[in-house]
């Protein structure tokens, strides 16, 4: 194995890993009785509002399709929606597997059966992602003037948990210590060669980013923008409805949940392990059972990362079938 094939498969192997070690830690830090109460919770959830949730997030995948096609119109170029929709769905598909691999993967998509160049389609999904930013901000903010003492709570526990689990085990320790070192050095080399790469597709990727500004319907731009986020925290909040203790959940506590649980999307492949605990310790604070806030982290996880994979997988073997004749 090469030094480069090396650095690409720990990439993908460490954040498992630490989403299996969350899982681990979750099922540790719960009792015999307590594991069987949450597998109760889910089974008798009410699935009609988790299909609800799916039917919301699919909503929202579609409306970053169509989104897509505002941006790329000032570049010259209108694909099929059904092409932008499908490229979607592989790239949240690929972030499952390989985290940041979708968004390339999403361009290639584009490149291969639009015929875009790559550096424009994927310059305009930095531009998606800068739009996505701020209404990340934005909810953020909104929580924070809520709930500031909370979240900060949140995040002050977890990080107590993790610390206690570790320094209770020594071998836990240096593995940490290990891992956090290769994190580092393949963050850096990684760093170094996509600024590298960077600089050869400079100008198209300039091109794709200032659509946004170039773009003629900026006000349906937006308006799909707020609509794609509003779609986030409904497929979140309606999970709230599949468990009697969570019903009357006040949107305010949902809101508090859905950032602090936002953040985990980063730290694992699609929040495995640490969106469910995450979503757990969140709603602990605002008396809310462990039991029952750790089935709903569970529910929704599971509920999209299935959504995510059946539609990705579809659209995988769709695209060159629905494109046969070029």
């Amino acid at each position: 194995m090469t030094k480069k094939t090396f650095i690409k498969t720990l990439k993908i192997i460490i954040p498992i890993l630490f989403g299996v070690f969350l899982i681990w830690l979750t099922y540790n830090k719960t009792t015999p009785i307590e594991r069987a109460d949450v597998i109760k919770y889910i089974k008798d959830a009410d699935y009609f509002w988790v299909f609800i949730s799916i039917t919301l997030g699919v909503s929202s995948h579609a409306s970053r399709a169509y989104r897509w096609k505002f941006t790329l119109e000032p570049l010259g170029y209108t694909p099929k929606f059904l092409n932008s929709f499908m490229a979607v769905m592989i790239a949240y598909f690929a972030n499952l597997g390989i985290p940041r691999s979708g968004e390339i993967l999403r361009a290639t998509t584009l490149t291969t059966y639009e015929n875009v160049p790559f550096e424009k389609a994927f310059g305009t999904i930095v531009a998606e992602r800068i739009a996505d930013l701020l209404m990340s901000v934005l909810f953020i903010f909104i929580a924070l003037t809520m709930q500031y003492d909370m979240i900060m709570e949140v995040i002050t526990l977890i990080i107590d948990l993790i610390y206690q689990k570790l320094t209770t085990n020594p071998k836990l320790i240096l593995l940490t210590l290990l891992i956090t070192l290769v994190v580092l050095f393949t963050t850096y080399k990684g760093s170094q060669k996509i600024k590298n790469k960077f600089k050869s597709f400079a100008t198209g990727l300039k091109d794709g980013v200032l659509s946004i500004v170039t773009m003629k319907k900026k006000w349906a731009f937006i308006g799909h923008t707020f609509f794609i986020w509003i779609m986030y925290f409904l497929m979140f909040y309606v999970i709230f409805f599949s468990i009697p203790e969570t019903t009357n959940t006040p949107i305010s506590t949902a809101l508090v949940s859905f950032v602090t649980g936002s953040f985990t999307m980063a730290a694992t492949n699609g929040g495995l392990g640490s969106f469910p605990l995450v979503i757990q310790e969140t709603l602990n604070l605002f008396n809310i059972s462990n039991q029952s806030g750790l089935a709903i982290g569970w529910i929704l996880w599971s509920a999209q990362t299935i959504l995510n994979i059946v539609t990705g997988v579809i659209s995988f073997f769709l695209l060159p079938v629905y494109n046969r004749t070029k």
